[in-house]
């Protein structure tokens, strides 16, 4: 079997810059193979279920950030994950081989218990949030997924599971191998990591406008006061952001900036029109889909119907291997 590859995100809002450099750039460098992307909004609501959040409509935003930052429905699969029925049949199977010992030693749930404490998150269906990620994966038979550092616990759970699962009744599933990605942790527009909770995140649909706006709010070196002052680039997140998107440039802005010469005002211009440049072709495609829904909404329906062909058909063996 050739590699088949899958990742996905979860609708819980619009897509930032973070999701373009941190997945969306690397997924396009899959395309053509037997790719699948999924849009998870199982997921999204295993943590915004109280929330009123609408996981509904935020799944075309993200289809239509997709579709902008280049994803190319013929060159690969982007599907629903709760239109796909198995993938909920699939985690339930999972979830009765499953010990608690290997979801409760999971360092990223304990992580996002600390991080979303405005969450009740102590509930089955987060703690179970891996085994339902290893039924996303497994459901395809993927060998190969695109993951930063920090899922590396998860995918190895799924590995576990699968193993489980074949010694238990019958070799069905592979064990998928990572596929790391360099995973730039962008800084937000207030120093913190870029997050759509944190309400600090430059968007994949802000205009051009909005961008400079969010750039000029930017955080920069806090010991600096004055225009001349000296500065130190390394605790800059203006800085950070030159070295992905004015790379060129780097070494004098260094320069300029720890001798004074520089301000942060200038340098907060210079980066702006880098970023616009960068994001413009994002911004307008995504300004064209937003006027032709129809043809957003029947790329998803092809795309469901292509993995619910496949899911449908691994599920079956997969019952039948347990004796249901």
């Amino acid at each position: 079997m050739s590699d088949r590859i899958l990742s996905g995100m979860r609708p819980t809002g619009k897509l930032h810059l973070g999701h373009l450099l941190g997945a969306l750039e690397n997924w396009k460098k899959f395309q053509g193979k037997d790719t699948f992307f999924m849009i998870a909004d199982w997921h999204a609501f295993s943590s915004e279920y109280d929330s009123g959040s609408p996981v509904r409509g935020y799944v075309n935003d993200v289809l239509i950030d997709y579709l902008a930052s280049g994803l190319d429905p013929a060159k690969c699969t982007i599907f629903v994950q709760s239109h796909v029925p198995e993938h909920a049949e699939l985690d339930l199977l999972f979830s009765m081989i499953t010990p608690l010992g290997w979801l409760s030693r999971n360092p990223t749930y304990k992580e996002q218990i600390r991080e979303l404490k405005d969450k009740e998150l102590h509930t089955h269906g987060f703690l179970g949030y891996p085994v339902l990620q290893a039924a996303d994966i497994l459901l395809y038979k993927a060998n190969k997924v695109p993951v930063g550092e920090d899922q590396l616990p998860h995918l190895e759970l799924t590995r576990e599971i699968a193993r489980r699962f074949n010694s238990m009744y019958k070799e069905i599933f592979p064990e998928p191998e990572a596929i790391l990605t360099d995973v730039p942790r962008l800084p937000g527009t207030d120093g913190r990591k870029m997050s759509k909770s944190y309400n600090n995140a430059i968007y994949l649909s802000d205009s051009p406008e909005t961008v400079d706006k969010k750039v000029k709010e930017m955080i920069t070196d806090p010991a600096r006061k004055r225009r001349n002052d000296k500065g130190h680039p390394e605790v800059c997140s203006i800085f950070y952001y030159q070295k992905l998107f004015n790379p060129g440039a780097v070494a004098e802005i260094d320069k300029t900036c720890r001798s004074g010469e520089l301000g942060c005002v200038d340098c907060k211009k210079a980066l702006s029109e880098k970023l616009r440049q960068f994001l413009a072709p994002v911004y307008e495609k995504r300004c064209e889909l937003e006027k032709d829904r129809s043809a957003v909404e029947s790329i998803i329906e092809e795309g469901d119907k292509k993995a619910r062909w496949i899911a449908a058909k691994t599920f079956e063996e997969a019952k039948q291997a347990a004796g249901l």
